[in-house]
């Protein structure tokens, strides 16, 4: 989906569909008579302290008149207490009363509640693409209790490898002919070849020597690779690839080391892979895991001018 407009439409639609999806245009929330934003202000109240109106304006990204009514109207009904900030004696501190925090807890419960219902008919594996797809919009916009806060940070992620399940493998065949156009500019004509890679590995597969991993990133599928089984005595490395989103976690490299030790348990003693020149990230990952370039040929395929290259590792 490359039109600017057509992604809008999507947003917005998503926008309208979640708004239904939580209620937020009822008029009261979670079967209560608080709307949205006053159950909101409570949540903030409950999990932060020293906070003041000002604050709440900052954090909700609220009108200041419309935030002020909001907490009038709590503490009308004695949910919520002013007190003077102790360094700072015109600034008012707020916070739950007694009430104030029974009501909380009681919002809380019911709101924990509608979203167990929420998730109750899904899958293991579909909750967690869900989560997943959630923390990634949260960190794609800006919340930075979701993205890193520097590059380092990204290596404290965890990933998970895993045998493929169903649709996983006509997945990275769409994934990895998306990245290679977006990247390099290769054509569909990879996609087909990746396709062909795929479609042998499953009709021919055998579980005794040959695997595939999955890796998975916040319950989002973040790369793949395979071993298949060349002759007696060689296994071949084929279709590694890592998200652009999940790189510098150190994940080819853990997949990289999966083919290998399982080539070794297999009895093979060489390991081979035919990669091309331009893809460095992927090379370098070879090199570190004791890989030797044997033979380099230029071609044309994909649509572009490549190097191939073929690596070979002595087991």
């Amino acid at each position: 989906m490359d039109d600017i407009d057509t992604q809008i439409a999507e947003i917005r639609a998503f926008n309208r569909f979640h708004t239904k999806l939580v209620g937020a245009l009822n008029e009261g929330l979670l079967a209560s008579d608080f709307p949205l934003v006053q159950v909101r202000v409570l949540y903030d109240l409950a999990h932060a302290d020293n906070l003041a109106a000002a604050d709440l304006v900052a954090r909700l990204g609220v009108d200041a008149g419309y935030m002020s009514r909001m907490i009038a109207a709590l503490e009308s009904r004695g949910l919520i207490e002013k007190t003077p900030d102790r360094d700072n004696a015109k600034r008012l501190v707020l916070s739950l009363s007694q009430e104030g925090r029974a009501v909380f807890e009681r919002l809380d419960r019911a709101s924990a509640e509608e979203v167990r219902q929420l998730m109750s008919p899904l899958l293991d594996d579909e909750r967690r693409q869900l989560v997943g797809a959630m923390q990634t919009i949260r960190a794609l916009l800006g919340d930075e209790s979701v993205a890193p806060a520097a590059p380092a940070a990204a290596t404290e992620r965890r990933f998970v490898l895993r045998d493929p399940r169903t649709g996983d493998l006509g997945f990275i065949v769409h994934r990895q002919g998306a990245l290679y156009a977006t990247e390099y500019g290769w054509d569909w004509s990879y996609e087909a070849l990746v396709a062909k890679i795929v479609s042998d590995f499953v009709t021919g597969f055998d579980p005794a020597s040959e695997r595939c991993w999955i890796a998975e990133v916040d319950g989002e599928i973040a790369g793949s690779v395979f071993v298949v089984r060349h002759d007696d005595t060689t296994a071949k490395l084929r279709l590694l690839y890592v998200e652009a989103s999940a790189r510098g976690m150190g994940l080819g490299r853990a997949l990289v080391d999966e083919v290998i030790g399982f080539a070794r348990d297999k009895g093979y003693t060489r390991l081979e892979l035919w990669t091309n020149s331009i893809l460095v990230s992927a090379r370098r990952i070879y090199e570190a895991a004791g890989f030797e370039l044997v033979d380099e040929q230029p071609h044309v395929s994909f649509g572009q001018h490549l190097v191939g290259q073929t690596w070979a590792l002595k087991l």
